[in-house]
């Protein structure tokens, strides 16, 4: 396929044609969690357009080197944790990285190639400190090592932050450590009492935050790579230090690209936990809303765009992800006989071009979105007519689960439909539709099922609406359509 996608690139801000290092390659590095704690619903938001990025460029053909870090040692997990040994914090963030890895599958972000932890790579951290030293970039003091930001005048590009504009006490400068400026961060933290510690060629003590990033990135991709992704939050200090201790220190570009997504905030407002507005993926999964509704919410603003996060929106994405499902559910019923005829294949080229432009132009997912929706009204309205027929219902499908398999995966309902089982008395049971949203129907819901089909083939209606609720409690909706029976998955009732 060929390239003509674009970026917003952070470092120059303006959009850029994108141009891989390597041909056919790419390498992407991605702020991951640091794991003091669950990811909160805003640290998923950014994952989820790192998914997305990274899905679109494999579609295009690219082969995708992907390294999300898993910050393990910082002061937060030190001071969470109170830990006093190294054995004691990975002990305790195990929990954390076990939950972010479960939380990931559940939203259907692929997993990263490398998951380097800053606890197993202090010994390239080290080496880059010393590099460092050895260059004048850096400089000892009580034990602890700083990087002279006036050393570096290329600092601030990526910011577009003076010297001169720095606070002291944002994380990088949050250290009680002494320094020769205010605007020198730390890259080596001297031990104290009671905290984790390596003993070093630089001394004892533990790495500073900045310097993780720069090391792992390097010894995964290489001291230039072309994207590396954060939140907007990321841009300073983090990734303002990342290019000065990197480039410094390696004696080239540090990274090609640099995309940065938005604040998620929660009914207009910053998401806090005095407010009562914060909310981790479990608090919205307790409400009954599927994983997949969420992903689709995180999915569908621009990664540039402040996403404000309500359950009104959330519902929304819901209704959106639902008629996609029952649009691929009303093609399985389509039974015209024919070619699929020169009009549907308009329809899939013109979608096919509209979705493909809209990502290509910094990941307008709202313009990719644009056309797969006016698709669907345009083949409904063919359905409505009796024009399609069944060899166009299935190239309609096999385009609309292509464009989610690869890139979208919030899964719309995969369909079989075909004759119920035979009843007792050896008669035909009316068709029946069954959806299958997340792995299997179990038996024994399978088998209400089936019992329902015969109880209204008996004309038994009441026991037939006594399985319809019993099985709308565990969330299989059955819906009686002039085609059979549809079921989809919802939250179960009463919840």
């Amino acid at each position: 396929m060929a390239l003509m996608i674009r970026f917003h690139n952070t470092l120059g801000g303006v959009l850029e044609d994108f141009r891989p290092l390597r041909p056919g390659e790419v390498g992407l590095y991605t702020c991951g969690p640091t794991v003091y704690d669950f990811p909160h619903i805003g640290n998923w938001r950014a994952y989820v357009f790192e998914d997305l990025l990274k899905r679109f460029l494999m579609f295009t053909g690219l082969r995708v080197t992907h390294v999300l870090n898993l910050t393990d040692i910082d002061d937060k997990t030190i001071r969470d944790s109170k830990a006093r040994t190294v054995e004691e914090l990975k002990r305790y963030t195990e929990k954390y990285i076990a939950a972010y890895m479960a939380e990931r599958d559940l939203l259907n972000i692929l997993p990263a190639d490398h998951y380097p932890r800053a606890t197993d790579h202090v010994p390239e951290m080290v080496a880059l400190i010393r590099t460092l030293l050895e260059k004048g970039f850096a400089y000892e003091k009580d034990g602890s090592v700083y990087f002279a930001i006036d050393r570096f005048p290329a600092y601030g590009r990526l910011s577009k932050v003076s010297l001169d504009g720095r606070r002291p006490g944002s994380r990088g400068d949050a250290d009680e450590y002494a320094k020769e400026s205010v605007h020198d961060f730390a890259l080596w933290k001297a031990a104290k009492e009671g905290e984790p510690f390596w003993d070093t060629e630089v001394g004892r003590g533990r790495p500073g935050w900045h310097i993780e990033c720069s090391a792992m990135s390097k010894k995964y991709l290489g001291p230039t790579f072309d994207i590396h992704c954060g939140g907007v939050d990321n841009i300073f200090p983090h990734h303002e230090n990342e290019i000065a201790q990197s480039e410094a220190a390696n004696g080239v570009k540090f990274v090609d690209y640099w995309l940065h997504c938005h604040h998620l905030v929660v009914d207009g407002e910053k998401m806090s936990k005095s407010k009562g507005n914060f909310y981790v993926l479990g608090d919205i999964l307790a409400r009954g809303y599927d994983p997949r509704e969420v992903r689709f919410l995180l999915l569908s603003t621009h990664y540039r765009k402040m996403l404000n996060f309500t359950f009104e929106a959330l519902d929304q994405a819901r209704a959106g992800r639902n008629r996609i499902r029952d649009f691929l559910v009303d093609l399985r019923g389509v039974k015209g006989e024919g070619p699929p005829g020169r009009k549907a294949a308009d329809l899939i080229a013109t979608a096919r071009a509209g979705f493909v432009a809209g990502l290509e132009d910094d990941l307008n997912i709202s313009e990719a979105l644009a056309a797969l929706f006016t698709l669907i009204e345009r083949a409904n309205g063919m359905m409505a007519k009796g024009e399609l027929t069944r060899a166009a219902a299935q190239a309609l499908r096999e385009f609309v689960e292509d464009i989610d398999d690869r890139i979208l995966k919030i899964e719309p309902t995969s369909v079989i439909v075909g004759p119920g089982p035979q009843s007792l008395k050896g008669e035909a049971i009316p068709p029946a539709v069954k959806v299958d949203v997340s792995g299997e129907i179990d038996e024994v819901m399978q088998k209400l099922i089936d019992e329902r089909q015969r109880a209204r083939a008996a004309k038994d209606y009441k026991r037939a609406d006594e399985i319809r609720e019993q099985l709308l409690a565990q969330g299989i909706l059955l819906e009686d359509t002039k085609d059979g029976v549809r079921l989809k998955r919802v939250p179960p009732s009463g919840v």
